[in-house]
């Protein structure tokens, strides 16, 4: 093997860090993968990575590829564990992050309070200078005041330092010079200003994401610096990529500037597969379903596009307005439910599960590391569903004791038998995961019967084919490899950057020439980064999106550009493109004018993803790779005897009809009675669902 053909992909979840070892033997072409899975080592998530490279004796040296995602963002926002970090902005905007938006989630909450900021009152300082809304300078900037606003946060001993200048989206020139004025003045500390990030128009918005990547920008560097160097000091000399939240790769120096960008870069890298694989089979319209050990995460992906969106909130729930981060994300649903979540009753006597996790440490109850409360896997354990003789593919003897008493408690609590504890646990899981599902789906106007259910992670083929059958979808596929898929999405990955920008016009005759200069400038501004950086922008291809939305109403949707651009000719035809979404959405059209509020340009380029090659089959009967029976619970479906499948043992062309399961190191596929599973060329397990 030589260094170019021997790929790495490591994904630092919540609960599990997942590596995917990729081979490609240069006379054959024929493809080996290895896979490996440790517990997450917070805080020093990187040690768990090294922890893993070991386990898996892949020799750092013949590395010539390493993507890797991480949740050392999101964990830091959402624990408050960044830096102190002060904010600089325009004269009469310090209390932006304060008043935020009126809106609330419950209306009739009288007593409601707003989420504090990441930065306090006395922490915000204002310097004179001000632009309006075309970019104009209306006052010029004083940078008198800096130094002194600088010495006070020395000595509260602030570490990073935000700066959003009021309408900098349009003209930065404040910014910019407010920027190297701190750098000149403090080089110690870390600082960002809100150009960097995002060139879209809403102050709090903007503010509050200017704000948020200074918060995590010094963890991120200390951390990506101590993976970059330990990777090195192991032999180490290939190419280092980060995973980001737009489901592409990016470069140590480019992510270390705006580390915001990786906040959800794990869940990208799922849904990048299942677009991937998708377009690999031929099927353009698919429903991304990633069942972790903590959270459950969905996306749709429709004509084969994955939906990035810029007004991406984080902590936003029922009771709390959340976050907002002006960042290029996947567009995803997430939820608290996993293999991991906690079964409980409240105060009525009422079941739930999750969003409590039990983690890796101590884990569900049959790990036998001190878990008390049952779990989801607890629950599929008891019921038949998971092999407790070949417990997380034999690495680990299940502790059936413990799982049955902590079940038995519940069940006394409920009322119940312990084996309708665990049913009732398993379907409220899936009741969970269902209706997130729907969120991405019907909720956005979408028929889920018209997209095909691919589903991964440790629990995806363990519900996959109870969910699909709720939501009437046809099919689904479960992928190869799937315990580690997020890990196989990041080598199918390019280097991507998304550009937005606010950008104001009708849709009228003089729109072509607008828009066309304006994604002229992004092109632009994209080669000359790539460019800057070493890398070739010549490698470089484009994909425009704009915004649209009728005349003076708020939201809007966005809508891809025929590849020649827009034109006086095809005027109409985008315009019918932004109804249809728009109906799709909010159920009607208006006969008025609709004109262009956004900018947003993909620039995209490939670094030697993975080509994926088909799996060649041995000759093997499907009744070699049968280990058994075994009693199943398959919840509404009832009580049968499964056949058992080893999954390392089927090979393209197999066909089985549920009920059925099948046994894999990293994951179980529950294939409900009738349904069929047939196993296709790249080894995926595709079920077509029935009843039984």
């Amino acid at each position: 093997m030589t260094a170019a053909n021997v790929r790495v992909a490591t994904d630092v979840g919540g609960t599990f860090t997942d590596l995917a070892y990729f081979e490609t033997d240069v006379e054959t072409g024929e493809q080996r993968v290895r896979t490996a899975k440790v517990d997450t080592t917070p805080p020093d998530f990187e040690r768990g990575v090294l922890e893993l490279l070991h386990k898996a004796d892949v020799p750092f040296s013949e590395i010539g590829f390493l993507a890797h995602g991480t949740t050392v963002i999101i964990n830091a926002i959402t624990e408050r564990k960044g830096a102190k970090t002060g904010l600089i902005t325009t004269s009469g905007f310090r209390d932006v992050l304060e008043i935020a938006r009126g809106d609330r989630p419950n209306f009739f909450d009288l007593v409601y309070r707003k989420p504090v900021p990441f930065v306090p009152r006395h922490l915000r300082r204002e310097l004179p200078g001000r632009m309006n809304y075309h970019g104009e300078e209306l006052v010029p900037l004083d940078l008198s005041g800096l130094p002194d606003i600088i010495e006070g946060f020395a000595e509260e001993s602030v570490d990073a330092i935000a700066v959003c200048l009021l309408h900098s989206y349009a003209n930065e020139a404040h910014e910019v010079a407010v920027l190297e004025e701190v750098r000149r003045l403090a080089p110690e500390i870390s600082v960002v200003a809100s150009h960097q990030i995002t060139r879209q128009w809403r102050e709090y918005e903007r503010t509050n994401t200017a704000v948020l990547s200074a918060y995590v920008q010094p963890i991120a560097d200390r951390y990506l610096n101590n993976l970059n160097n330990s990777l090195k000091d192991g032999g180490f000399d290939g190419s280092l990529y980060i995973m980001q939240s737009n489901c592409g790769i990016d470069t140590v120096e480019s992510t270390r500037q705006t580390p915001i960008t990786m906040i959800e870069s794990g869940p990208a890298s799922g849904v990048w597969g299942a677009a991937e694989l998708g377009r690999l089979l031929g099927i353009p319209n698919v429903l991304a379903l990633d069942i972790g050990g903590t959270t459950a995460k969905c996306s749709l992906i429709e004509d084969g596009q994955v939906k990035i969106i810029s007004d991406y909130w984080i902590e936003r729930n029922q009771a709390n307005s959340g976050y907002p981060i002006l960042a290029p994300v996947v567009d995803i649903v997430e939820i608290g439910n996993g293999g991991g979540s906690i079964a409980w009753v409240d105060d009525l006597g009422k079941l739930h599960v999750g969003p409590q996790s039990a983690g890796a440490n101590p884990g569900p109850v049959a790990y036998g590391r001190g878990g008390t409360e049952p779990t989801t896997t607890d629950a599929n354990l008891a019921l038949g569903r998971i092999n407790a003789d070949y417990f997380c593919g034999g690495t680990m003897v299940a502790d059936m004791a413990g799982v049955n008493k902590s079940l038995a408690r519940l069940a006394d609590t409920l009322a119940v038998s312990s084996e309708e504890a665990a049913r009732g646990i398993v379907r409220i899981a899936n009741h969970n995961m269902i209706n997130a599902l729907k969120l991405v789906s019907l909720n956005r106007g979408y028929d889920p019967r018209d997209f095909t259910l691919v589903a991964f992670g440790g629990g995806g083929g363990m519900h996959a084919n109870a969910l699909a059958a709720e939501l009437q979808i046809k099919q689904v596929i479960i992928p190869a490899e799937s315990a580690v898929f997020s890990a196989w999405g990041m080598v199918m990955s390019d280097l991507r950057r998304d550009y937005f920008k606010t950008f104001l016009c009708d849709l009228d005759n003089d729109a072509p020439t607008k828009l066309k200069e304006a994604f002229v400038a992004l092109e632009s501004q994209a080669r000359g980064e790539f460019s800057s950086e070493g890398l070739d922008p010549g490698m470089l291809n484009f994909l425009c999106f704009a915004r649209f939305r009728y005349r003076n109403q708020e939201h809007s949707t966005e809508v891809v550009l025929p590849d020649d651009g827009v034109t006086a000719e095809n005027l109409l035809e985008i315009r019918e493109r932004f109804e249809v979404n728009y109906e799709r959405e909010y159920t009607y059209r208006l006969p008025t004018v609709v004109e262009v509020v956004g900018l947003h340009l993909v620039a995209q380029g490939e670094v030697g993803k993975l080509a994926l090659v088909e799996k060649r089959a041995t000759g093997r009967k499907l009744s070699e790779a049968v280990k058994g029976r075994r009693q199943v619970d398959f919840d509404v479906d009832g009580s049968f005897e499964a056949v058992l499948y080893d999954g390392a043992l089927l090979e393209p062309g197999m066909s089985f009809a549920g009920p059925a399961i099948i046994e894999a190191a990293g994951a179980t596929v529950v294939v409900n009675p009738g349904s069929q599973a047939s196993v296709d060329q790249f080894g995926n397990v595709v079920v077509t669902i029935g009843t039984a």
